[in-house]
């Protein structure tokens, strides 16, 4: 079924190629798409390769660490990043920026969040929330016997590079980060918390299917002020730094090797205009953590749900 959905997409976008004037060629080598781990960048990935092939492109896919792949973008051994998270990567797009060799290849619609996170059942027993000096307070009910008498916050796997042990320190939280080993452990945390409603913080973002599925809160940290993760003269703790939560609206960008708009141009051009939506993004990631799809069963099945919000980007 997958490779039937994928002819179908190939030969709709070749016919309406057909049409108008002709195009400089891309280049035969491979467009090379890094793959992280977690869903809707999965799901994403592979979409925008599928998007590629029915251009005529060859794709190659490479699981490559979230951090690292600016770096590995700009020297030219990967060829773009489709989700550039302001808050859980940032600094390392702009040092990779500083250095060259990269550039911003533009903006999705979709805003971010990535921060602490409460199922609304966790209120109840703390229910000064969603302040973070009253979750402080509340640290006792988190606990569990590898925190001893402090709380535990899940937070994500470690090469997503969090700082929340940092935070911890700067806001003197009664807490220990315990750090998932996959998206997917997050979600199980959640499942098993309900059976109970035992209370759970964990580590959560937006665009996600998460709150499509459990009502919940983001945990209010002092507000984020540019410069509190690198100078501790900002924020809250004028002694350290993180002592604040993540942009409430962060951006989610594109990201290109300077050498893809000559080296392959149509594709290139196609980049610049794909431009998805929280909703978009959301669905992408219940289609792998509710349904239970492989993420490339999953690009397939959405592309040919959405071929009036794609085909554009590909003419």
């Amino acid at each position: 079924m997958r490779n039937f959905l994928k002819l179908l997409v190939v030969l709709g976008v070749f016919a309406l190629g057909t049409v108008g004037v002709s195009k400089a060629e891309d280049s035969s080598d491979p467009v090379i798409i890094p793959l992280h781990n977690w869903s809707s960048q999965l799901v994403m990935s592979y979409a925008v390769g599928q998007m590629f092939e029915s251009m005529g492109n060859n794709v190659e896919y490479i699981s490559t660490d979230s951090q690292a792949v600016y770096e590995s973008i700009r020297l030219g051994d990967v060829s773009l990043e489709l989700e550039v998270w302001e808050g859980a990567f940032g600094n390392s797009f702009r040092a990779a920026l500083e250095k060259g060799g990269i550039h911003d290849a533009g903006d999705h619609d979709a805003y971010t969040r990535e921060d602490w996170w409460y199922p609304l059942w966790t209120k109840e027993a703390c229910p000064g929330l969603p302040d973070w000096e009253a979750l402080n307070a509340c640290a006792a009910i988190f606990s569990t016997p590898e925190t001893g008498d402090k709380g535990r916050f899940l937070g994500g796997p470690v090469d997503w590079l969090k700082h929340d042990a940092e935070r911890v320190e700067g806001l003197g939280l009664d807490f220990v980060v315990v750090n998932a080993g996959s998206a997917s452990a997050l979600w199980a945390e959640l499942e098993a918390a309900e059976k109970t409603n035992r209370p759970t913080v964990i580590f959560n973002w937006t665009p996600n299917f998460v709150e499509a599925v459990w009502a919940g809160e983001f945990v209010e940290f002092p507000a984020w002020e540019e410069g509190c993760d690198t100078d501790p003269a900002v924020g809250y703790n004028p002694d350290t730094t993180y002592d604040c939560g993540n942009p409430p609206n962060g951006y989610l960008k594109k990201a290109a090797w300077d050498g893809m708009p000559e080296k392959w141009p149509n594709a290139y051009k196609t980049l610049t205009q794909i431009n998805f939506t929280n909703e978009q993004i959301a669905e992408m990631a219940k289609l792998v953590d509710v349904e239970g799809h492989d993420p490339e069963d999953a690009a397939t099945e959405w592309l040919a749900a959405n071929e009036d919000v794609w085909k554009p980007w590909t003419m």
